[in-house]
């Protein structure tokens, strides 16, 4: 399982959000270049980067920072903001590795599906950012905040028969509250769309969250706040990560 540790972005600063709600900010730093080091130097490959308001406002605003953090040289999983082809190309550009598309790709699966063929699945991370509503996941948009009535399902099977490999989801109610992840979740989705390396997000609070979510089988995991609130240290999520 590939670790993501998480640098949230919000003008210019490493921020993180309690379950999306941006009158609940914790500031963690003003360099996320410095921040992006710190994890190479423990031993990361990847890092998740978010650029929050972008993500809310639709359109991209931390392109400093994220030059800033794939200049370190470590892989860089990013998104927020993403509308356009010239998005992707941008951040591509800017030596991301892999592009994050969330709203655009629950809103308009007909403009995302062409772009799994232009750039190649390995570069696109679908985001599915979710809340349990009446006996159903329902995808929110515009940073969360905008939940709508169709269901994850309904999401997915937009994609069937596309290239999709990369898939990110995250329960809202439990993000950034070290509550623990929403296993039952990863288990279902893995079971019911192999296919799709699946990354969980929201809620991990400590290495045994990350060894459950190893061992169910999930692709990766994103933590965020645990690390910067030493729950555990970097490295030894890493180790966890890796069966080590």
């Amino acid at each position: 399982m590939i670790l993501y540790p998480a640098i949230d972005l919000l003008d210019g600063g490493v921020v993180r959000l309690l379950k999306g709600d941006f009158n609940a900010v914790t500031v963690y730093g003003d360099n996320p270049g410095a921040v992006a080091e710190t994890f190479k130097t423990a031993g990361s490959e990847w890092i998740h980067v978010v650029d929050l308001a972008g993500a809310r406002d639709g359109k991209r605003g931390q392109s400093a920072a994220i030059e800033a953090i794939a200049a370190t040289g470590i892989e860089v999983q990013a998104g927020g903001g993403v509308r356009e082809t010239a998005d992707i190309e941008a951040l591509l550009d800017m030596g991301v590795s892999r592009v994050v598309i969330g709203s655009l790709a629950i809103t308009q699966p007909e403009t995302v599906l062409p772009w799994l063929d232009r750039f190649g699945a390995e570069r696109i991370t679908l985001a599915l950012d979710v809340q349990y509503i009446n006996g159903d996941y329902r995808p929110a948009v515009r940073g969360w905040t905008d939940v709508l009535t169709v269901t994850i399902d309904d999401v997915i099977a937009a994609y069937a028969g596309s290239d999709l490999q990369h898939g990110l989801v995250t329960d809202i109610a439990r993000d950034g509250d070290l509550s623990g992840p929403n296993g039952q979740l990863y288990t279902r989705l893995m079971r019911k769309y192999p296919d799709v390396d699946w990354q969980a997000s929201g809620g991990v609070s400590s290495l045994a969250d990350l060894e459950a979510l190893r061992d169910a089988g999930c692709a990766g995991a994103v933590t965020g706040r645990a690390i910067y609130e030493g729950k555990f240290t970097l490295e030894e999520a890493l180790a966890c990560s890796r069966g080590a």
